[in-house]
Parts: structure tokens; sequence; C-alpha cells
């Protein structure tokens, strides 16, 4: 296991909306082979409670194009060359101070703490090919 975790950064209304559960599917227009940790970060503008800093972890699943159907759970309309990326068990963190990057970036695991006090438990995803390709 690596000593980072990979990060993404959101902007609000979108990064509260998936700490708060409304949002479950995150849309962009680019996509990557990583699967698994995720940490979720929310840029500096607008303001809000939690900008600037890292503020959940989830699990990346699936990365697929956006379908018409995916609009409620993306919290948004259908667009051209929209990828959804399927989010799942977002759990809070004890927030901390985290500069923003386009793409994918690497953030020290030892910074990610969860709100609730459990350990993390980091279960890295394999690409679906390699159960094909020993």
């Amino acid at each position: 296991m690596t000593d980072t975790i990979k990060a993404l950064s959101l902007k609000e209304p979108w990064a509260s909306k998936i700490l708060n559960g409304e949002k479950t599917i995150e849309t962009r227009t680019w996509k990557t082979k990583h699967r698994g940790p995720l940490l979720l970060c929310c840029s500096q503008k607008p303001k809000s409670q939690i900008s600037g800093k890292a503020f959940a972890i989830c699990e990346l699943n699936e990365i697929r194009p956006m379908k018409k159907s995916d609009e409620e759970e993306a919290c948004c309309e259908l667009y051209k060359g929209a990828y959804a990326w399927i989010i799942e068990n977002v759990q809070p963190i004890i927030p901390f101070e985290q500069k923003g990057q386009l793409g994918l970036y690497d953030v020290e695991r030892s910074k990610v703490k969860l709100a609730s006090g459990k350990d993390i438990e980091y279960k890295e995803k394999q690409s679906s090919l390699k159960k094909y390709y020993k």
C-alpha cells in the first residue's frame, strides 16, 4: 500500500451535496483507470465551511458514459462528453487544509482521519480486466 491517496477537487455546491448524500454520481469530461479510495476536496471558491479543505473519502467504483437516467443522482443535466463517476461509501473526515489541483492528485494518507474516530480500511480496487489477465 502506498503512503498516498488519490484526491479529487470539487466546487460548491456539489461538494456539500456529496457530503450530505444528495449526489452519488460526480461528472467529468475525462475518465481515469483509478478505482478504490478517493479523497474529496473542496475548491477555494465559492466560500463555504469546507472551502479549501479535504472533507470526505469515498470509493470510486465505476466510470462510464453518463446517461439521461443519471441526472438526478448527478444533480445536473446530461451534457456532451460527460462521464458518470459512481461513488459509494462516502465518509466524512476531520477536515484539513488542502490546495486543490486539476485531475487526480496524491495526498499523504497520514493526514486523513475519519470524523467518526474509526480507522480507515483502504481497499485498493483492481481493474476488472485483471481477473481475466493474470
